[in-house]
């Protein structure tokens, strides 16, 4: 495996002890402190409060008060959207302090961070856009009547975000509640906190009125359960594994809480034998390993045409075995560590477990090195549908190879999961590729690229991948009620 060159890496940023943000204010949490961890060397970071229940209830009644008695209340729409400007400008202009932070946090690159605060910045900008353009209807109803709609916040929203994308995921969620004038309390992954605490103070030096945004830290079992069970918060919006969202939604039921859901994937990524084999091989190459295979829609699940099979494997492992795994702060590195020794041990447990079950093992399946969580770009071939590697959601740089013969074969073994996120297909042929976009159970599909997603898209899955759509004016309708407004004239 090769090792990063050592260019001159990111200065480290110091990095602070973690608070709780509740009603405007940085305070201690009342449960038990935890530590964060660098991926890159399994050293300690900072001290993190954890939010109790009682905390939680604090925070519920800031953005409770935020919502009903607040200046947030009465704020023109374009006064709201003019506030969503401002914290997307402070963002950009901390952009390098904050993908810094990002990258020593998640184990993310550096350049991958910059990416994701570019997306950052235009997710903000786009809902800040919407802010005044969400609009009721007149209704044309029998007898001497005026009828009209109109659109109104859902209310307070519990906003649950995972640890792969944490700043990314936080403009998700916070774009469009606040632009359809919600109010917020978030829950940040524990493994990854220090940006989101970051954006919630850029968010007070914005102006938001107290109350109005909320961020917690904390464990899922402790504060992310009671942000659920909650009877006074409206509505939640989780990403993450779907057992997680097993237990929320059975949860919310008490309370009737509406729930969307954006959750994992083994997304199958098809290549056709008339492809551009060279694009191909680079898609597919950064299909599974961008972000070490951390992230919802990776190409796990690698379909290949018999027909030039061999070939394919061969330059795939080529490209994995010169991949350059390390310090995420430089900006050489191609692959930074995986987020936990957790995550890093269940990704080595998968490798044993797909050659136990006969899968062949072409490149990678070891750590890198003694220190951090770094895991090689990994290759299995001769996988079978029914393998737990070609099953199961790694969540980590492996990919399993399938050879196929047709296309009503491989849209059949695609189908064949229950998840639907993502797919894509590699060909030159249009009626391939709109026969497979057509026929294919996933929310995403990509032709001829991959992991292309931008703000004005829906996002979202099938299946066990999730309920509801992120992203684009779709979100808009998770963020709002419609309330029919009837009047008799005359």
């Amino acid at each position: 495996m090769a090792a990063a060159t050592l260019s001159p890496p990111v200065k480290r940023p110091a990095v602070k002890d973690q608070p709780l943000f509740i009603g405007g204010k940085f305070v201690a949490g009342s449960g038990k402190p935890f530590a964060a961890i660098d991926p890159s060397t399994g050293d300690r970071l900072c001290q993190v409060q954890e939010a109790s229940g009682a905390d939680v209830d604090k925070a519920v009644k800031a953005a409770r008060t935020a919502l009903e008695s607040g200046s947030w209340k009465t704020m023109d729409a374009a006064d709201r959207g003019k506030l969503i400007f401002k914290l997307a400008d402070l963002i950009e202009k901390n952009a390098e302090e904050l993908a810094t932070l990002e990258s020593l946090n998640c184990g993310k690159t550096i350049t991958d961070s910059r990416g994701d605060l570019v997306g950052v910045v235009n997710t903000l900008r786009y809902y800040a856009g919407w802010a005044d353009k969400i609009e009721g209807k007149t209704v044309p109803v029998r007898g001497n009547f005026l009828s009209y709609t109109l659109r109104q916040p859902v209310g307070v929203v519990g906003q649950i975000i995972p640890w792969n994308f944490p700043l990314l995921m936080l403009a998700w969620k916070w774009g469009p509640a606040l632009a359809c004038g919600n109010t917020i309390v978030m829950k940040l992954a524990e493994q990854t906190p220090l940006t989101g605490m970051r954006v919630a103070e850029l968010a007070q030096q914005a102006g938001f009125p107290d109350g109005v945004i909320n961020v917690l830290n904390g464990l899922g079992e402790t504060t992310g359960a009671a942000i659920v069970a909650h009877p006074d918060i409206d509505k939640i919006a989780f990403t993450g594994h779907y057992e997680t969202a097993k237990i929320i939604q059975k949860s919310a039921a008490d309370s009737l809480k509406r729930c969307t859901f954006e959750l994992g994937g083994k997304s199958p990524n098809v290549v056709f034998a008339d492809c551009n084999l060279e694009q191909a091989v680079e898609g597919c190459h950064h299909a599974i390993y961008f972000h070490g295979g951390q992230c919802c829609t990776a190409g796990s699940r690698l379909f290949v045409d018999e027909k030039i099979h061999k070939e394919f494997v061969e330059r795939l492992a080529a490209m994995a075995g010169k991949r350059k795994v390390g310090n995420p702060l430089d900006a050489a590195t191609e692959q930074g560590p995986q987020v936990s020794q957790e995550q890093m041990d269940k990704i080595l447990g998968y490798v044993d477990l797909g050659k136990k079950q006969g899968a062949k093992l072409i490149a990678g399946g070891n750590r890198v090195g003694d220190k951090g969580f770094f895991v090689e770009p990994t290759v299995f071939d001769a996988v079978r549908d029914d393998m737990a590697i070609a099953k199961d959601e790694i969540f980590g740089p492996v990919v399993s190879v399938l050879p196929f013969k047709s296309m009503e074969e491989v849209i059949q073994r695609a189908n064949s999961t229950y998840y639907g996120l993502a797919a894509a297909i590699w060909t030159k042929d249009l009626d391939k590729a709109h026969t497979y976009a057509r026929e294919v159970k996933a929310g995403t599909v990509w032709v001829n690229c991959y992991h292309v997603v931008d703000t004005s898209t829906p996002f979202g899955g099938f299946k066990m991948s999730g309920q509801g759509r992120e992203n684009g004016e779709a979100a808009l309708e998770h963020y709002t009620e419609t309330k029919t407004v009837t009047v008799k004239l005359g």
